[in-house]
């Protein structure tokens, strides 16, 4: 299915004089007729305006870009501080008001974003894709709301653990090796650091929060690998980032309504910005610039990253065992992505297939890069 780009359309109605050179053109132009001229003796003018044509036409260099590892963690910092900053407006509006609000802000910038092109392409779309997608912003809005809910009753970094667990789970399960099992085990280990259920440190109801969440977290990724490739990115984010903001509403938003605090919607306002769409568009060209093996590897640092951001935001100081189950948990997720490059690696070599590349991912990169940033 073709997709309407609103950013890239304009081209086919630049409608120009034919004898207009197009200003890109000029260059070549000048160099043709130089080329064409008669040669002249050579002398010092000769071999200096050589140089210079030379130098006119010679290859730039190419500037220098930040690495997409540099931008895949800029995107993680971003994403869990807008986490941690989520979680002080929760006093005011409540964790289920403050998701609904984020995911209505997110959404409004989309669809304003978007703007006609989005009804064109949900008319030309098939009904099944557009319902895959509806069905990926119910699972996305419930992911964001049990995530709230455990944050709220949990540390940051515990509640980032437990939401892991669902598309580590994922991970290991389409390796469909038992051996590749260990990576969950050792997460489970270090779940149980994490919430300490001896001590009752952890409330139970806020770990049922957070598996829930890892559940659809892992469903989320499952549902990617359709809405991906039917959808491109801008689309596909609108459509589900509404609908999961229009499921939210009647858990959030009678809340905000009822009492509004116009200087805590406002700040609601500038978390959005943080999640989902800046660790979006950081992650979009993250992943343009690096290999699945090592995209895998660096989120599995997320844990890890929320921890700290807890730390320093929002003064969560983890214990011993808390640092130690995060770590077992960031382990297991490096796992199981170097686990999955190796079963990559072989169906490659058993199907002929040449190596992987960067950029080559197991599902589309506006996928994976929603799959981070679309959720708390």
């Amino acid at each position: 299915m073709t997709h309407h780009d609103p950013l890239t359309s304009y081209n086919a109605y630049d409608v120009r004089p034919a004898y207009d050179i197009p200003p890109t053109a000029a260059p070549v132009a000048a160099l043709a007729s130089v080329v064409a001229a008669p040669a002249a003796p050579a002398g010092p003018a000769t071999s200096a305006a050589t140089a210079i044509t030379a130098a006119a036409v010679a290859p730039r260099a190419e500037p220098r870009r930040v690495p997409g590892a540099v931008l895949l963690l800029a995107a993680m910092t971003v994403l869990h501080t807008g986490s941690a900053l989520a979680t002080e407006t929760f006093d005011a509006l409540g964790p289920a008001g403050t998701t609904w609000l984020r995911l209505s802000w997110a959404a409004l910038v989309l669809l304003a974003f978007t703007g006609r092109s989005l009804w064109r392409v949900l008319r030309a779309a098939p009904r099944a894709d557009v319902l895959a997608t509806v069905g990926l912003g119910v699972v996305s809005g419930a992911m964001m709301l049990f995530f709230s809910e455990a944050a709220a009753r949990l540390p940051l970094g515990t509640a980032t653990a437990l939401e892991f667990l669902g598309p580590l789970a994922v991970a290991v399960a389409s390796l469909r090796r038992r051996r590749e099992l260990v990576w969950l085990l050792l997460a489970a280990g270090g779940v149980v650091l994490l919430t300490s259920p001896w001590s009752g440190a952890a409330g139970l109801t806020g770990v049922l929060f957070g598996l829930a969440s890892g559940a659809c977290w892992g469903l989320y990724v499952i549902g990617t690998q359709h809405v991906g490739s039917r959808f491109s990115a801008p689309h596909g984010l609108a459509l589900s980032l509404t609908v999961a903001a229009l499921c939210t509403a009647p858990f959030g938003a009678a809340g905000v309504v009822a009492e509004p605090r116009w200087d805590v919607i406002a700040a609601v306002a500038g978390i959005a910005l943080l999640m989902p769409l800046i660790p979006f568009l950081l992650e979009m060209k993250a992943l343009q610039r690096m290999g699945r093996s090592a995209y895998g590897t660096l989120a599995g640092l997320e844990p890890a990253v929320s921890l700290l951001a807890g730390m320093v935001l929002i003064a969560q100081r983890p214990t011993a065992l808390q640092a130690a189950g995060t770590a077992l948990v960031v382990v297991a997720g490096i796992g199981a992505a170097r686990g999955e490059r190796r079963a990559a690696a072989q169906r490659r070599g058993n199907d002929g297939a040449p190596p992987a590349g960067p950029g080559e991912r197991p599902v589309p990169s506006w996928a994976l890069a929603a799959t981070a940033a679309d959720r708390g």
